[in-house]
């Protein structure tokens, strides 16, 4: 089994990890790189994977070299790891808005790199992640990559880089989407005379048999909508109102602008 090396024991690092190990991979072929003394005892004891306060010592034989650390730290981390790659692994970011050149560039190899934008409910193995590389990977490798995220949820990749920021504006921000509706369901429930448990018991658990339905039904999201809908009813007082006030133009706007600013985070990170 191929070895992979994390560079960085985060919240990402930790649920894809967690994910992996869970899917069958071998918890001794995956190695952490972090400083953190604690971060180190609690991925050990957690999942049983070996751990490195040298970076270098991580990914000193490692097939796959994933980088999860926070953006700003990125370029000051590849730098310092570059001399230790003369291997040629396959490279792996999870750092949302730093593009492939800036990585090559920091790299100054010609190792295949991948963008990987994972989401927050990869954390329960329910993740959505968009994956782009402008390598051409061997089909083991590919394998190899889609296994990972496949541990944690939905994979997906795109074709071109620019799409990864819509990626970002769909799933990785996504899920903040439906946590704002969330609050604000659980909120007006109460106004309407629900108890606080009452109102979030019964709005989290819509919200998870909708979200089963459009999964499982294999009916689009547009039918399911009319399939509960009655004329003339409350669904479609409801509907209306939101139609009225131009719920989709909202959406269009707030993505748009997410999009936009991972945008700005590239040119920054390409500067």
């Amino acid at each position: 089994m191929s070895s992979i090396a994390f560079i960085g024991g985060g919240n990402m690092a930790s649920c894809i990890i967690g994910g992996m190990v869970a899917n069958g991979f071998d918890p001794q072929k995956i190695l952490v790189g972090t400083p953190s003394d604690n971060t180190r005892q609690r991925l050990a004891s957690s999942f049983g994977v070996k751990t490195f306060a040298d970076n270098h010592a991580a990914v000193a034989d490692a097939d796959v070299v994933v980088l999860a650390v926070k953006p700003k730290m990125m370029r000051e981390v590849v730098e310092s790891l570059a001399p230790a790659l003369s291997h040629q692994p396959i490279i792996i970011s999870v750092a949302a808005g730093i593009p492939v050149a800036a990585l090559e560039q920091w790299l100054d190899g010609s190792m295949a790199i991948v963008r990987a934008m994972p989401n927050t409910p990869s954390m329960v193995q329910s993740g959505a992640t968009g994956l782009y590389t402008r390598a051409t990977l061997p089909l083991e490798h590919r394998q190899l990559v889609d296994s990972m995220f496949e541990a944690i949820g939905y994979i997906c990749w795109v074709e071109e880089e620019a799409l990864i920021d819509a990626v970002i504006a769909v799933s990785g921000s996504g899920p903040a989407y439906f946590f704002l509706v969330l609050e604000a369901m659980q909120k007006i429930a109460q106004e309407l005379g629900l108890p606080k448990q009452t109102a979030e018991g019964l709005c989290l658990h819509t919200a998870l048999g909708a979200s089963r339905m459009a999964i499982e039904s294999g009916v689009t999201a547009a039918d399911l909508r009319k399939q509960v809908t009655s004329p003339g009813g409350t669904t479609q007082a409801a509907i209306n109102s939101f139609q009225q006030q131009g719920l989709e133009d909202m959406f269009r706007q707030a993505m748009t602008s997410a999009v936009d600013r991972a945008q700005t985070m590239s040119k920054d990170f390409s500067s």
